[in-house]
């Protein structure tokens, strides 16, 4: 048999809802850091690193494009292998893209579809069980990999084994979403079922004969929407329409529990979903009264906790079996056995048009990030961090001056067609009306504190002339 090339592909969609306060919408938690000094992005890059016969393929909404790509460019990963979606529609489609993309050219790899936002702390048995899959793919299988449950899990979808190929390796026969306790205890003790860890292996060609069978209607929007592509900087924009015209579906419920070809291979490298407040106390070190701890933390007769501390200093007298979040905006506490709930106050937040389920205090931007640090009525302050060599757009507010106070760095400032570099502790005022940009031509972070004040201080006041980053002008 020819040797086949490999495509790792990682899906970096998702809300991560249930991580609320760490997790928002614009910043979801495969781009956080919560189980390293890197975001879980970056450690599922250097796991795939060496695996596959070209850089990986990054699919992420389109909102999160400054993320994935800044993130890659840490790595040295960045080069136009970063694929956008204009809409969530679950991991079929975004597979879909990937392997009509992989078949361009006349090839047809074997894709490893993973996500982005997994926790897997054995690489070494990883790879072993992606060599073992690779073997099946290669002849037309459509591989599924398993971890054998250790616990009766609800938060997890599960896999039923069929027959036994060799050891370690089964025919698919069913999956199953999340179950409920009793239930999950009757999978757990008949030893027929593995979690489902998301992570798949199959020819592009095969997937593709697959979805044509069983998902036309996904696949037609799939190629439509990639015959419509266009490249933009380190990105490939698939055409909107086309792709919101698709349905969603996994690729569980579109292809492997129809297909004929299923096989599940066994994992067992440690693997977590870190889904919830538990599963992330689960890959976290604890002391020695099992509690979890991260910032500024002080505990006294306090057991079996996660407790979480952002920016200021958080501690617990007598408590057992919680979970403790403190972040800049907003603490969560919790009991453990109830984590899976946390998902309703998001969608409380939505309800009651609040912001806090989407952005966090510090957001971030194509150029750097901005902290609200204080804000009243007519008047807000902002911390502004500017990348070494970035720019804002150029832009004018109608309803708003700033006023803005280099903390450290350099900040090239054009007002009104004038130019001015400004250093530690000088200012500027920007008039409301005026057309003004902001650069850092250093080698350092450009960092600033910025005074707004007027009669409407919304994000919507900017009107934005030129930018660098292809974002709407107004």
């Amino acid at each position: 048999m020819a040797e086949v090339k490999l495509l790792t592909v990682i899906m970096a969609g998702g809300s991560g809802t249930r991580l609320w306060p760490l997790s928002r919408e614009s910043n979801p938690k495969q781009f956080l850091s919560l189980a390293g000094k890197e975001s879980m992005l970056q450690q599922t890059l250097r796991r795939v690193e060496g695996l596959g016969d070209s850089l990986p393929l990054v699919i992420c909404n389109e909102r999160h494009r400054f993320l994935a790509a800044e993130q890659l460019q840490e790595l040295e990963l960045l080069d136009h292998n970063v694929m956008l979606e204009p809409a969530g529609r679950n991991t079929a489609p975004a597979a879909a893209l990937a392997a009509l993309k992989a078949i361009l050219g006349g090839g047809d790899p074997v894709l490893l579809v993973m996500a982005a936002d997994h926790v897997i702390a054995d690489g070494v048995a990883f790879r072993d069980a992606v060599k073992e899959a690779l073997a099946y793919a290669q002849s037309g299988s459509l591989v599924t990999m398993g971890v054998e449950p250790d616990r009766p899990e609800t938060g997890y979808g599960y896999i039923r084994t069929g027959e036994e190929l060799v050891p370690g390796v089964w025919r698919v026969k069913e999956f199953v979403e999340k179950p409920s306790l009793e239930t999950a205890e009757s999978y757990l003790s008949s030893g027929d079922y593995f979690w489902n860890s998301g992570m798949f292996m199959f020819r592009a060609s095969r997937y593709l004969e697959e979805l044509e069978h069983h998902r036309p209607d996904i696949l037609a929007a799939c190629r439509q929407a990639l015959a419509e592509a266009v490249s933009d900087k380190d990105f490939i924009r698939v055409d909107p329409a086309a792709f919101k015209a698709c349905p969603a579906d996994s690729i569980d419920y579109a292809v492997m529990e129809k297909t004929g070809d299923g096989v599940v291979v066994m994992l067992d490298a440690g693997w977590s979903d870190v889904g919830a407040f538990g599963a992330l106390r689960d890959v976290l070190a604890k002391n020695e009264d099992g509690n979890a701890l991260s910032g500024d933390v002080l505990v006294h007769d306090s057991h079996d906790n996660l407790v979480i501390a952002e920016n200021m200093l958080v501690a617990t007298v007598g408590l057992e079996n919680c979970i403790v979040v403190q972040t800049r905006d907003a603490v969560l506490v919790a009991s453990r056995d109830r984590v899976q709930e946390v998902k309703r106050i998001v969608e409380s937040l939505k309800a009651a048009g609040r912001s806090e389920h989407e952005l966090h205090r510090q957001v971030y931007r194509p150029w750097g990030h901005y902290d609200s640090v204080e804000a009243g009525e007519r008047y807000q302050v902002k911390r502004i961090c500017v990348n070494r060599g970035a720019r804002l757009s150029v832009q004018q507010h109608h309803h708003r001056a700033e006023h803005w106070i280099v903390v450290s760095g350099t900040a090239k400032v054009t007002l009104d067609a004038t130019e001015r570099l400004l250093t530690e502790n000088q200012s500027i005022y920007i008039p409301a009306g005026s057309v003004h940009s902001l650069e850092n031509p250093g080698r350092i972070p450009l960092e600033l504190i910025e005074v707004q004040s007027g009669s409407y201080l919304g994000e919507d006041d900017i009107v934005r002339l030129e930018d660098l980053y292809g974002r709407c002008l107004s």
